[in-house]
């Protein structure tokens, strides 16, 4: 067998997953940022100016208040999004049929409901409402899925790592590559159907139309290039929860909470700002032709920052990325206010407010809080956790919308206005909404990161290795009792060459006995054998352990090494790929025992029955032989109904 680093399997599904965010970040552009524009400029062109700006507010104060009613919303649709079971996995139906719904909706807002305005706006003020909350909801049903998937892909904060900066990468890409190609498609399509060089309706229908198709297909490649991996610590957890549930893992889950405060705060400076970039161009600075400066710098600092974050993840905790990140967005608005005139100043600035990492780091320690709050109260709610994030994203999206739409009335940026037509008061006006305020939001954002949010990469790991000694415990095991269920045999084998030991003899990093029944040995090899015929069913990405289901059902981890979970993949070799089945005493695993010594962790091998509650008896081990892989070890009686486990617990990969 050859051994295994990043296999194809692994790489396509870091690039589906990555593809998967181009689409979906330009279209949520479209939909925060651009709609508002062709609102204030084109949606109501023809009418009279008092009724379209009565028409204005009032559309962007609906979206406004339908945003802060998804507070309430997200978290239920992220519910929905946990309980659903199909062959596809949870994730899958509801990113393609969330895509498809909302892409179709978009499109008939941004036909103007068909220019019923223009007929009967009392009409259209309700029929604007209905489908803004119907596409606002299976949007929101998509988004939820995208980023819930993540920890479904991989336990290992790394691997989450890599995941969350490929899709923001992409994302940068999708989200400023619309303020290159905005001016071109809707300019040209506009002059192409009614000869004026303008942003017109048409332009703007054909732009929402070729991200909606985009978002279409990036949705497809998510949906056939990735695959949801289940494994013992998942599904350990309660597998239904009820609204009530929803809320507590939420409001009582401190690392949930200080993180998401700290995000709201930068994403409503990042977005009050970029929302209103547009008119900085064309109504203060008066050269709109310019503002695709404003997506070349954003997409070039993109290229750099997301594929930077894991190796620079390897060397600063998060902690210090998000606050490095928060500190050039204050640097850049500073620029901003005093350097607006000086066009190098300018491109600095821009430069400057997009070093950041505040969404990757925001994501990650909200996927590792998943872990961290199924430890405190044994829930695992995946998608309404990173329902979170999205959540507050529309929710700024909405107050930006709303600040945009007061900025464009306010200080007479509608309709034929220009650069020339601005006062004094119009550009103070601007500058508090745009500048001011955004800076006084990234400072507290730089606060609340460094003085709450307390779940680090290292915590992390201690947390998985905290639920899986539970699992070895039996304290978090899923499957019920079943008194009437016949009993098995099946012989354990020696996975190592080493000196037998008992499970209670080992003692763990934290100075505790090793929780749990099975058996160690104190290894001569680095290397690891199947103990008995049978199938890996999940590895670690770490590697340092992985689960093996014999023919019979016993379901047993193979663990190496104690602390070994911080060397996070180093010095460990794979040879087999999850799913596999293998024969007793094929070589599965190797480790380098002299790095795991020289870090100061163990190197004994530990076998432990993940199902606790099942085994009926077991013969004795006799401590301090000295075995060879393949030798027998121990025989186990256990209930037949753990053959059926699979099934009970939903372990097979969907």
């Amino acid at each position: 067998m050859k051994s295994h680093g990043k296999s194809g399997k692994q790489i396509l599904s870091y690039a589906s997953f990555c593809l998967g965010n181009l689409g979906h970040s330009a279209f949520y552009g479209v939909m925060s940022t651009y709609f508002v524009i062709f609102i204030t400029s084109s949606m109501f062109s023809g009418m009279q100016a008092s009724i379209a700006g009565k028409l204005i507010g009032l559309i962007t104060g609906l979206m406004v208040v339908i945003r802060i009613a998804e507070l309430v919303i997200d978290p239920i649709l992220g519910n929905i999004v946990d309980n659903t079971k199909t062959k596809w996995g949870k994730f899958k139906p509801w990113i393609l049929v969330g895509t498809l719904v909302s892409a179709l909706l978009l499109l008939v807002l941004f036909t103007g409901i068909f220019d019923l305005a223009q007929k009967s706006w009392l009409l259209f003020a309700v029929l604007f409402i209905l489908i803004y909350i119907g596409f606002d909801i299976f949007y929101s049903l998509s988004d939820v899925s995208y980023w819930g998937m993540v920890p479904a892909l991989s336990e290992d904060s790394h691997a989450r790592g890599i995941y969350t900066s490929l899709g923001a990468f992409s994302g940068t890409i999708g989200w400023n590559g619309l303020t290159i190609i905005v001016v071109p498609i809707v300019t040209s399509v506009t002059y192409m159907v009614t000869g004026k060089h303008e942003e017109g309706a048409a332009g703007w229908l054909a732009f929402a139309a070729v991200i909606s198709a985009l978002a279409i297909v990036c949705a497809l490649i998510v949906c056939f290039g990735t695959k949801e991996k289940h494994n013992i610590i998942r599904n350990s957890a309660k597998q239904k929860t009820s609204l009530k549930q929803v809320f507590g893992a939420i409001f009582h889950n401190d690392q949930i909470l200080w993180p998401s405060l700290a995000y709201l705060l930068y994403s409503l400076a990042y977005i009050i700002t970029n929302g209103i970039l547009f008119y900085m161009y064309k109504f203060v600075i008066g050269k709109p032709n310019e503002f695709w400066v404003v997506g070349v710098i954003a997409t070039i600092i993109g290229f750099c920052i997301s594929p930077s974050f894991p190796i620079l993840n390897k060397y600063i905790p998060r902690k210090w990325l998000f606050v490095a990140g928060q500190t050039c967005m204050v640097l850049a608005y500073v620029l901003f206010i005093f350097g607006r005139n000086n066009v190098i100043l300018m491109d600095l600035g821009l430069v400057l407010l997009n070093i950041n990492f505040a969404q990757l780091v925001t994501v990650l320690t909200l996927t590792d809080a998943i872990e961290y709050g199924q430890l405190k109260n044994g829930q695992r709610n995946e998608a309404v956790v990173l329902a979170v994030r999205p959540m507050i994203d529309k929710f700024t999206g909405a107050v930006s919308n709303a600040l945009v739409g007061y900025v464009a009335i306010a200080a007479g940026m509608t309709g034929t206005a220009t650069a020339a037509d601005m006062t004094a008061h119009d550009i103070n006006t601007f500058n508090i909404i745009a500048l001011y305020i955004p800076l006084i939001l990234a400072v507290l954002s730089i606060i609340v990161f460094l003085t709450k949010v307390t779940l680090s990469e290292k915590k992390h790991a201690a947390v998985v290795e905290e639920l899986k000694d539970k699992l070895a415990e039996g304290k978090i095991e899923n499957d019920k009792e079943e008194p009437d269920a016949s009993v098995t045999n099946e012989i354990v084998y020696a996975p190592a060459d080493g000196e037998l030991m008992n499970l209670s003899k080992v003692i763990d990093e934290n100075n505790k006995p090793f929780p749990g029944k099975g058996f160690a040995i104190k290894p001569s090899r680095g290397r690891i054998y199947a103990p008995f015929n049978g199938k890996i069913k999940f590895t670690f990405v770490t590697k340092h352990a992985f689960e093996i289901v014999s023919d019979e059902g016993l379901q047993v981890v193979v663990h190496v090494g104690l602390g070994t979970v911080n060397l996070r993949g180093k010095g460990f070799e794979t040879y087999y790929d999850d799913g596999q089945n293998v024969r007793k005493g094929d070589l599965l695993l190797g480790f380098d025992r002299d790095l795991a010594l020289e870090n100061g962790y163990q190197d004994t091998v530990i076998v432990f029955y993940t199902q606790p509650r099942k085994i009926v008896k077991t013969s004795e081990v006799e401590t301090g032989k000295t075995v060879k892989h393949g030798e027998e070890v121990v025989s186990v009686e256990f209930r037949e109904a753990i053959k059926n486990s699979e099934k009970t617990m939903g372990l097979q990969a969907e």
